[in-house]
């Protein structure tokens, strides 16, 4: 059981797509897949009750196939910050519950390659004290940082990586995500940004998502390897669970 939290340089870096993109591409290799988005904000009203989004898409690239609830297991109505939209529904968010959440569903729902998606990028706050950052610190899991390729994107993704080593985790690797098609437009400088990326951010480069026009799993799934992911030793985490 290999897991991995996945976090971005901002909202809407692309984390959703290259969640669901990386496990599209397990499947592809007929490997057992599980997407977890543990707490989602803007969600839409259903017959079977909130859904979001963002969840719906791992849910989707989950096989063998989970409910919804496995998927997402607090869901909030609100386009707002997490914690503000736990707060307005009535609910008091904490790393701990989330982690006991989390745990239990990687015990009872083994994979081959399970991914576990945040909000937002690196501190986004759970409350006052805890950070969604907190929860791949306590579950000891090593990072996927999803850079959303636009203007100050330099700046954002090597603060992030600074951030996720100084909190004692391991960077696995990272995907660029072209968000703003203008920052790709012209290649060489383009091509120089990329560059400069893979030379300081201390993790392989497991593929660059262009802006695409069906911005799915499906279509995303030919940008990215899982090469690097899959030959790279990772803790034991069956014992850090």
């Amino acid at each position: 059981m290999t897991v991995y939290f996945v976090t971005g340089t901002d909202t809407d870096a692309g984390k959703t797509l290259a969640t669901s993109a990386l496990l599209c591409a397990a499947k592809d290799q007929q490997l057992s897949t599980l997407g977890l988005k543990p707490i989602a904000s803007g969600s839409h009203t259903t017959a079977d009750g909130l859904r979001n989004s963002d969840a719906l898409a791992l849910q989707a690239q989950s096989a063998p196939a989970v409910d919804y609830t496995t998927v997402n297991p607090w869901t909030f109505a609100p386009a707002i910050a997490p914690h503000l939209a736990a707060s307005e529904a009535g609910h008091a968010l904490n790393v701990n519950s989330v982690v006991e959440s989390l745990t239990a569903t990687l015990n009872d729902t083994p994979r081959d390659l399970t991914l576990i998606e945040g909000a937002g990028g690196w501190r986004v706050p759970l409350n006052e004290q805890d950070d969604f950052s907190d929860i791949p610190r306590l579950m000891q899991l090593p990072v996927i940082l999803v850079v959303g390729l636009k203007l100050g994107c330099l700046n954002h993704a090597r603060l992030t990586a600074e951030v996720i080593a100084a909190d004692g985790l391991t960077l696995a690797g990272w995907v660029g995500s072209v968000v703003d098609p203008a920052f790709a437009s012209d290649t060489a400088r383009f091509d120089a940004n990329i560059a400069l990326l893979k030379n300081t951010l201390n993790a392989p480069c497991l593929g660059v998502i262009p802006h695409l026009a069906i911005a799915d799993a499906v279509h995303a799934r030919h940008a990215l390897s899982l090469t690097a992911l899959l030959n790279t030793p990772v803790l034991n985490q069956e014992a850090a669970l």
